[in-house]
C-alpha cells in the first residue's frame, strides 16, 4: 500500500470511529488505538503536505452535532489539545515553550475522561450550556444541565464581586461508584451494560428527557475560566481558585517550574488515578502565565501553550489459574478467569472476563498459562494474550462444560450463537426471571404477583421452582412484609384461577427458548395435551405449521431434563390444566388462510379469528397470493384493494358463517 492509498484509509477509519464515538456514543475501539491512528495519519500529512484536505479529520477539532438539540455557536472556539505520548515529547514541549516565553512556569492536572461543556452564567445565573460539538458549534443541553448538582444554578459570590458575564468549561462526568452502581442496576435489569463512565456520561447528556439525565447522578468538574468580564487574572491557577469561590468543583492542579516537576506530578497522577473520583486518561500540562498564553496564540485546532499526556493502557503478565463459569438470569454460561493478582490502572485485579467459548477456543487459552492482561477502558479487565513459549508442558485445552455448573442440567449452544446456555427448568441462577415470566399476563397471568412479590419470596425460599407457586400458603404470604391477611388471600385466589388457563398459556409460561406466545398456542393446538406435547418427536413438532426444526429441538430438549419433568409432576398434582380448550371444533376451514379487514357487524377482529382457528383456518396478517379470503367489514382499507388486483375472493361476516355452516 502507497501513502496515498493508507492517508486515504487512515481518513475513513477515523471518520468512521468519530461518529461511533461522537453521535452515536458507541466506540468500538479504545481510546488509545484511535490516539495511534491519528497520529499516523498526521506523520503522514506532514510529509506530505500537499496532500492535506480541509475535510481530513487531522484538520477538526473534532465531534459532530448530534440531531436534536438546538445548536449553539459558541462565542469562543473550544479547542481540543494536541497529545503527547513520551516523556521526550514533555521535554520538547517544554524547549518550546522556553525558546518562545523565556521563563516559564506550568499548571498540571488531571484530564477529565468524560463530555466537555460550556457554561454560560449571566449576572450570576445559569443561562446556559452546551457540548462542545465540533468546536465551533454544539448542542444545548441545558435542561440536562440543571439536573446536574454540582454544576451551580447561581454563583457563591456577593453582589459586589458577581459577574455580569461568565463562562466556563469542563468536563460532565459519571463519577467511578455511580457507574458500578448503575451497571449493576442494569445487569438485575438484564439491560446491555455500559462500556465505561464516559460514555454513559455523554449517553445521558444526550437524552430528550432531563428525567432520565437526573436518573445518572452526574458531576461537573470546571477546568478553565474561558471569558468573564472585567477580566484581571495573570494566571491560570488563579482562575481555577476563583472558579472555586463560585462554587465550582475544580481540577485540581499543581504549579511546577522545569520539565523534571512536570514529568514528576504526571508520573504521580498516573499512579494515583483510581483516587480521582472519575476516570482520567490523561495529565494535562499548560502554561500558567495568562499573558505568555496571548502571546503565542493556538492553531486552527489547538492552543500552542498546552498539551495532553495519555497514558497508554497498561498492560501487565500474570498466570491464569482457573476458569470458572457464572450462569447468568438468562441462562447463558460466562466464562470468567482467574489470575495471580496483578495492578492495574490503580487498582488490584483478580479476574478477568473470557467473553466465550470461541474467545477460549481462538486464543487457545488453558489454565496455567502466562497471559497478558489490562483493563479495557480502565474499567473492565480482560485478557489479550497468551504467551504460548511459557506455557507449562503438561497444560491441556479447556473444555468448556456441556451441563450447568449451578444446576447440572444440559448446557447447549444453539447453531449460529456464541452463547452456550443452562436448559434448565428450575436452575437457581435463572429462578427469578423465569418465575417472574410464568406469572406474567401474557403466560399464567397471576395478578398480584410482580417482580417485587417474586423476588421477597425466592429471597426468603419459599419458591425454588415455578411450581411452587401453587403450594404457598395463607400463612407464609401473611409473613411477608406489607403483606396483610387481605391481600394474601388475594393472591392466592389469583393463583387458584391460573389452574384453569389453556395449555397454550402454560407451554409459554415454560419460557422454552424460541417458543412465543403464537407458537405455544400452535403446538397447544395441534397435540392437545402437555403429555401428547412431552411425549412428540423432533419431527411431529417440527411439523406443526410455522414450527420450525430449531424450535421443535428446543421443546424436546426442554422436556427431557429431570428438572422439568419434576416441574411438571408438580404442577399436575397442585392441578394445573394441562388440556388445550382451543382446539378446533370443526374442519371447515381446514388449510383455508383468511385475513380481516374493516369493522365487522357484530364481531371483533379478535372473536373473528378465534371461529376461523376453531375450525381449522388460519389467519394471516397481510393480503398475499398464498390468501384465500379476505374477511371484510365497513371502512376496508388497502387491503381489500389489494385482494381485488390479486384476484382474493372477498366475504362478509355472514359468508364467513356460511363457509363454517
Amino acid at each position: 500500500m502507497d501513502y496515498r492509498e493508507e492517508i486515504e484509509q487512515l481518513r475513513a477509519e477515523l471518520r468512521e470511529h468519530g461518529r461511533r464515538y461522537y453521535v452515536e456514543d458507541a466506540p468500538v475501539i479504545t481510546d488509545h488505538e484511535y490516539d495511534m491512528l491519528m497520529r499516523r495519519l498526521i506523520e503522514l500529512e506532514e510529509q506530505h503536505p500537499e496532500l492535506i484536505t480541509p475535510d481530513s479529520p487531522s484538520q477538526r477539532v473534532g465531534g459532530i452535532v448530534a440531531e436534536g438539540f438546538e445548536p449553539v455557536v459558541h462565542r469562543f472556539p473550544l479547542q481540543s489539545l494536541n497529545d503527547v505520548f513520551s516523556v521526550d515529547e514533555v521535554r520538547d514541549f517544554d524547549q518550546r515553550m522556553r525558546e518562545l516565553l523565556g521563563e516559564i512556569e506550568y499548571t498540571v492536572e488531571p484530564k477529565v475522561d468524560g463530555l466537555s461543556m460550556a457554561l454560560e452564567y449571566r449576572n450570576g445565573i445559569f443561562e446556559r450550556g452546551a457540548t462542545r460539538g465540533d468546536g465551533v458549534t454544539g448542542e444545548d443541553v441545558t435542561s440536562n444541565l440543571r439536573t446536574v448538582h454540582s454544576i451551580p444554578l447561581r454563583l457563591e459570590l456577593d453582589a459586589i464581586n458577581l459577574p455580569q458575564e461568565l463562562i466556563v468549561r469542563g468536563e460532565v462526568y459519571m463519577p467511578k461508584k455511580v457507574f458500578v452502581q448503575l451497571n449493576e442496576e442494569r445487569e438485575r435489569n438484564e439491560q446491555p451494560l455500559l462500556a465505561n463512565p464516559r460514555n454513559a456520561a455523554a449517553g445521558s447528556m444526550r437524552q430528550l428527557d432531563p428525567r432520565i439525565a437526573a436518573s445518572r447522578r452526574l458531576d461537573f468538574a470546571a477546568f478553565n475560566l474561558e471569558y468573564v468580564n472585567g477580566d484581571s487574572f495573570t494566571l491560570h491557577s488563579d482562575t481555577l481558585k476563583f472558579l472555586a469561590q463560585c462554587g465550582f468543583q475544580t481540577v485540581p492542579c499543581k504549579v511546577c517550574h522545569t520539565a523534571d516537576e512536570v514529568i514528576t506530578e504526571i508520573v504521580r497522577i498516573g499512579e494515583n488515578r483510581d483516587s480521582y473520583p472519575y476516570e482520567i486518561d490523561g495529565a494535562v500540562v499548560k502554561v500558567n502565565g495568562l499573558t505568555q498564553r496571548e502571546s503565542i496564540g493556538s492553531t486552527a485546532k489547538a492552543p500552542r501553550w498546552a498539551v495532553a499526556f495519555k497514558y497508554p493502557p497498561e498492560e501487565k503478565p500474570s498466570v491464569l489459574r482457573a476458569i470458572t463459569i457464572q450462569v447468568g438470569r438468562t441462562g447463558v454460561l460466562t466464562p470468567k478467569g482467574e489470575i495471580d493478582p496483578v495492578r492495574l490502572a490503580g487498582t488490584t485485579v483478580t479476574s478477568v472476563t473470557l467473553h466465550n467459548m470461541d474467545f477460549i477456543s481462538g486464543k487457545d487459552i488453558r489454565i496455567g498459562d502466562t497471559v497478558v492482561v489490562r483493563k479495557a477502558g480502565d474499567i473492565i479487565p480482560e485478557l489479550l494474550s497468551v504467551d504460548i513459549s511459557k506455557r507449562p508442558i503438561d497444560s491441556q485445552p479447556y473444555v468448556f462444560p456441556d451441563v450447568c455448573p449451578v444446576c447440572g442440567a444440559p448446557a447447549v449452544r444453539e447453531n449460529g450463537e456464541a452463547a452456550v446456555r443452562c436448559t434448565g427448568a428450575e436452575c437457581p441462577a435463572q429462578l427469578t426471571r423465569n418465575i417472574a415470566h410464568f406469572v406474567s399476563r401474557s403466560a399464567m397471568d397471576i395478578e398480584g404477583m410482580g417482580i417485587k412479590l417474586v423476588e421477597q419470596l425466592t429471597r426468603e425460599g419459599m419458591l425454588k421452582s415455578p411450581a411452587d407457586i401453587y403450594y404457598l400458603t395463607q400463612e407464609q404470604l401473611e409473613g411477608l412484609e406489607r403483606m396483610g391477611e387481605k391481600s394474601a388471600a388475594n393472591v392466592l385466589a389469583a393463583i387458584e384461577r391460573s389452574k384453569s388457563r389453556d395449555l397454550s398459556k402454560l407451554l409459554f409460561a415454560f419460557g422454552i427458548r424460541h417458543i412465543g406466545e403464537k407458537a405455544a398456542k400452535l403446538i397447544a393446538v395441534e397435540f392437545g395435551t402437555l403429555d401428547a406435547v412431552m411425549a412428540a418427536s423432533v419431527e411431529e413438532i417440527s411439523a406443526v405449521r410455522d414450527i420450525g426444526e430449531t424450535m421443535a429441538e428446543s421443546v424436546v430438549r426442554w422436556f427431557a431434563t429431570n428438572q422439568a419433568a419434576h416441574m411438571v409432576e408438580r404442577l399436575r398434582q397442585a392441578g394445573v390444566n394441562f388440556i388445550c380448550n382451543e382446539r378446533p371444533t370443526g374442519t371447515s376451514l381446514q388449510g383455508k388462510t383468511f385475513v380481516i379487514t374493516g369493522t365487522l357487524p357484530t364481531m371483533k377482529r379478535s372473536e373473528a379469528s378465534e371461529l376461523i382457528a376453531k375450525h381449522g383456518g388460519k389467519v394471516a396478517s397481510s393480503v398475499s397470493k398464498k390468501t384465500d379470503y379476505l374477511l371484510a367489514g365497513e371502512d376496508a382499507g388497502s387491503k381489500l384493494k389489494k385482494a381485488q388486483e390479486l384476484g382474493v375472493s372477498i366475504i362478509s361476516e355472514d359468508e364467513l358463517r356460511e363457509l363454517i355452516g
